[in-house]
């Protein structure tokens, strides 16, 4: 069938194919050119429009469980940090249907929590453990103790506060590969029935080989998060579901064969 010339461009995200269904999958994940960093937030913007509503219902619902959690002491800290994978899996469920042409519900917000649980739950306590680590290496690193954090021990001065910088500057050094490792992670668990370690493997090597288009995709962010930032933060209801779908759209972009 002839193609019309003069067609709109259809962003690669409209064509996905549902779980299994194209056999193109590629665990290794492949290089992307620089500017695709830019093409997965206009992907993502694209899966936004479609159901713009739902979308800002589930960014809504998902913030103010967020903020309930974070009012329970201590333990609400934990929990968000081992939950964020439930729900990063969810919505990466939600993004596949709808980018396979079916309808994006609330329910997909939740959907984590039926499908692969127990894989997304461990994701979870692997990142706050690996949190507790990076915290103990940093201050270890920098020989400061947690009385100096927090006020105590006579360390307010000068060198106090450079080794508080010190320690964050190692801290910020030692958590970007362990994004990396999970950044695809949920959605390669959810959707590709990934075990954990293969999962974090895949993810971390998939962002290691595209340093440059991720660098080009966090610039963007930071801009858009700038701005959205500026109406008392509404346009996060904007921001949000865009960023959650341009994770899916670089998940499809580099580990399916085109």
């Amino acid at each position: 069938m002839a193609t019309d010339p003069y067609a709109a461009p259809r962003s690669r995200v409209a064509d996905v194919p549902a779980r299994g269904e194209d056999g193109q999958f590629n665990p290794e994940g492949e290089t992307v050119p620089a500017g695709n960093g830019w093409k997965w937030i206009t992907d993502g913007w694209e899966l936004f429009r479609r159901q713009p509503g739902v979308w800002i219902l589930m960014i809504v619902v998902f913030l103010l469980i967020s903020f309930l959690i974070a009012l329970i002491p201590i333990v609400g800290s934990i929990a968000s940090n081992l939950l964020w994978p439930v729900f990063a899996g969810g919505f990466m469920l939600g993004c596949h249907e709808l980018a396979r042409g079916g309808e994006l519900q609330l329910g997909h917000l939740f959907a984590g929590f039926r499908d692969q649980f127990g894989k997304l739950a461990l994701l979870g306590v692997l990142y706050l453990v690996a949190l507790i680590v990076i915290v103990f290496v940093a201050f270890a690193v920098t020989g400061l103790g947690f009385g100096a954090l927090f006020g105590g021990g006579g360390r307010a001065g000068g060198l106090g506060y450079m080794s508080i910088l010190l320690a964050t500057l190692v801290a910020l050094a030692l958590i970007v590969p362990v994004a990396m490792a999970f950044w695809f992670a949920p959605a390669l668990v959810v959707l590709n029935d990934m075990g954990i370690g293969d999962s974090l493997k895949a993810s971390f090597a998939a962002c290691l080989k595209n340093i440059v288009p991720f660098l080009v995709y966090g610039v963007i962010l930071i801009g858009l998060a700038i701005v959205a930032s500026i109406p008392i933060f509404l346009g996060w209801l904007v921001l949000g579901p865009v960023l959650a779908a341009s994770m899916y759209a670089a998940y499809r972009d580099i580990y399916y064969l085109r």
